[in-house]
């Protein structure tokens, strides 16, 4: 007798087998095209992610089409640990990311942001010197502070107080507004007698286009930011993808049992 359940194991996993060729395919190109470390730190992961959704694939349809009972025991074992790792990396980020936001400054169209608003978690992260040695590397590779000079590097002060900057940009490319430095450019300030250096992100700021704010906590508070935006809607994924998670578990299940039924039955006729 057909079983509805087994069959559609079967044809889910082997939706998800097709969708790992491309997975690998992507890191394996990511290895051969990389030029800087951000790049290469990326090519492992996306490589072992692919081979993991191909031999999980493999198991639930090997499993559910063949009959064979262990293998579907292994995948479902499998899917189980997924799905409690899933959960609890959600809750994680929400409670991670619940703390900070940037601050709206009077008369400015982009915000600042404070390192010690963010949650202590994060903080340890990019208060680490090889943590933030790294990103600072893929900050410059990636030249978001070159962008703004490509958008006009004879902007007015005034149009550069109402530009829209993203976090890392406010953070990294430009002095705080605490330390009232006088504007030449989007990357060049310059210290006048009014000038204050009680943030200390005053003394890290250089014109040097390879050091500007890299430094500042400013920067690494925009960085967070900026994670803490992304981990949100990876969170909300999290949720739609765990929920299919469950029903593909769910089905997995009654397909377990149907192989079960049937071995009793090939036992004993």
């Amino acid at each position: 007798m057909v079983r509805v359940s087994n069959n559609l194991v079967g044809i889910l996993n082997f939706i998800t087998l097709l969708l790992s060729i491309p997975i690998i395919g992507g890191g394996i190109w990511l290895s051969k095209q990389a030029n800087t470390e951000c790049e290469r730190f990326l090519d492992i992961p996306v490589i072992v992610l692919g081979v993991f959704i191909l031999l999980v694939s493999l198991a639930g349809l090997v499993g559910s089409c063949c009959r064979v009972t262990w293998l579907l025991w292994i995948y479902l074992v499998v899917m189980f640990l997924l799905i409690v790792l899933l959960f609890c990396f959600t809750i994680f980020a929400f409670v991670v990311t619940n703390k900070g936001a940037g601050e709206s400054l009077s008369g400015k169209g982009y915000k600042e942001y404070r390192l010690g608003d963010y949650s202590n978690w994060l903080q340890k992260r990019v208060n680490s010197d090889k943590n933030w040695n790294k990103i600072r590397s893929c900050l410059q590779d990636s030249k978001i502070c070159q962008r703004l000079l490509d958008d006009g590097s004879s902007t007015s002060v005034e149009d550069f107080y109402r530009e829209q900057l993203s976090s890392l940009q406010s953070g990294c490319c430009k002095p705080s507004n605490d330390c009232n430095f006088q504007y030449v450019s989007p990357t060049n300030w310059t210290r006048t007698a009014q000038s204050s250096l009680t943030n200390p992100d005053c003394r890290t700021w250089s014109s040097d286009p390879n050091v500007l704010c890299y430094s500042c906590q400013s920067c690494k508070a925009g960085l967070l930011d900026n994670i803490k935006s992304d981990w949100k809607r990876v969170a909300v994924i999290n949720i739609i993808f765990l929920v299919f998670l469950i029903i593909v578990y769910s089905v997995g299940c009654c397909a377990f049992r149907n192989n079960r039924e049937d071995n009793l039955w090939k036992r004993y006729p």
